[in-house]
């Protein structure tokens, strides 16, 4: 796992100190987060509220906002906004709030997403493709909301939660992995043109697996519909959970954890294009990112080759 320089953190909370004194006059830094009501959007947005940030909290269900609520009571510079990543409207809307009241978004945490365990022959259309609907095509519709203002502005980082998933295919996740699969290849791509071009900047997140309603809703769903599915899959169900879940250590992050690994990345000169945020998470993966952990020897060969830079 990558190694951090704490006194970054420091260097963020006297910068916010010195503005809140009137010593300078440089603007607060401005953040949007995708899916707070729990887990790492919540944790996200804690961490950065503490950090000096002004975060706009975003969820869709605000009736989900007891934890943001906490927060805003603590005295911290949070706004909550709807924000429903299936509907392109509620994005813009959302967007366009934060445009006119502060005029700039600095970064975009595209966080909101589901889990999905069935196998192929066991799962529905209909299944598919809401996993789709969320996890790429919400993310995918969020950044064309938020990409213009950041190329105006010729600054900004987005930054996608994808998962280990996204690189390595695992048991029963198949079509979550490949929901996480296709994000990453969105933003290699888009790091390869925007960021030379336009100066925005792109980190893809793979956790292992994050200790929070994330998990606890895949196995709701789960439950809702009956369990897993009986038949020739239930060995391959338990062999599965009973590794992941029940005995292998290490496996599983609190979101606080992850959102604190973020937050490092967020203060260096420039972003890495993919972190793990474990050594879990390193180890998993090691066989597509030892050569090249961060993604930029691959991005600067892309450019270099296409691009000519």
């Amino acid at each position: 796992m990558v190694e951090y320089d704490k006194t970054s953190q420091d260097k963020v909370r006297l910068a916010d100190l010195l503005i809140r004194r009137g010593g300078m006059t440089m603007q607060k830094q401005i953040a949007v987060v995708t899916g707070t009501s729990t887990g790492l959007g919540l944790g996200m947005t804690e961490v950065l509220a503490k950090a000096g940030w002004k975060v706009y909290a975003t969820m869709r269900n605000l009736e989900k906002a007891g934890g943001i609520h906490d927060l805003q009571q603590e005295g911290f510079d949070i706004e909550l906004l709807q924000l429903d990543v299936q509907a392109q409207e509620s994005i813009d809307q959302a967007i366009q709030t934060v445009i006119d009241k502060d005029g700039k978004i600095d970064l975009f945490i595209n966080n909101a997403g589901i889990g999905f365990v069935k196998t192929t022959e066991q799962l529905t259309e209909e299944e598919y493709q809401n996993v789709f609907d969320i996890n790429t095509f919400g993310q995918i519709r969020a950044t064309k909301a938020v990409l213009p203002h950041m190329r105006e502005q010729k600054q900004g980082r987005i930054v996608s939660i994808s998962s280990v998933g996204g690189l390595v295919g695992q048991p029963l996740n198949e079509i979550y992995c490949a929901s996480k699969f296709a994000l990453e290849g969105y933003y290699e791509s888009l790091a390869s043109y925007i960021t030379p071009y336009f100066g925005v900047e792109f980190m893809i997140v793979e956790p292992g697996g994050i200790s929070s309603e994330f998990v606890n809703s895949i196995i709701a769903d789960l439950e809702k519909h009956g369990g897993f599915p009986k038949g020739d899959y239930e060995q391959v169900f338990n062999d599965y959970t009973g590794e992941r879940i029940g005995r292998e250590e290490g496996v599983f992050q609190t979101p606080e954890e992850v959102a604190e690994v973020i937050f490092e990345q967020l203060n260096a000169d420039e972003l890495p294009l993919r972190i793990r945020t474990s050594s879990w998470a390193e180890n998993f993966t090691k066989f597509k990112t030892e050569a090249d952990p961060t993604g930029r020897k691959q991005r600067d060969y892309v450019v270099s080759s296409l691009l000519g830079k």
